[in-house]
């Protein structure tokens, strides 16, 4: 089963791919990439530059206990990232 979050995270990249992130205040690290897919869409588009896409990743994560399967959103436009499902 999985659950929605969209809370924002801090996230660490090695070539582009996240290899760490900080979830409520807890270090994940990346263990593998299940999946990685783009979005783009004209009306998140916030200027002429902007591509308008959102990046996703499904990861494999622990958190130092076990580990579990996350989704993670990288906004081109605004340059944030958010953990927007878990999987238990």
């Amino acid at each position: 089963m999985s659950r929605l979050y969209g809370d924002p995270i801090e996230v660490w990249t090695r070539e582009g791919q996240p290899v760490q992130f900080v979830w409520r205040d807890r270090l994940h690290a990346v263990h593998r990439v299940l999946d990685h897919w783009v979005v783009s869409r004209e009306w998140w588009k916030t200027s002429a530059r902007d591509p308008g896409e959102r990046r996703f990743w499904r990861v494999e994560a622990d958190p130092g206990s076990r580990p579990g399967t996350y989704e993670l959103r990288f906004d081109t436009a605004g340059e944030g990232w958010l953990l927007m499902r878990a999987w238990d």
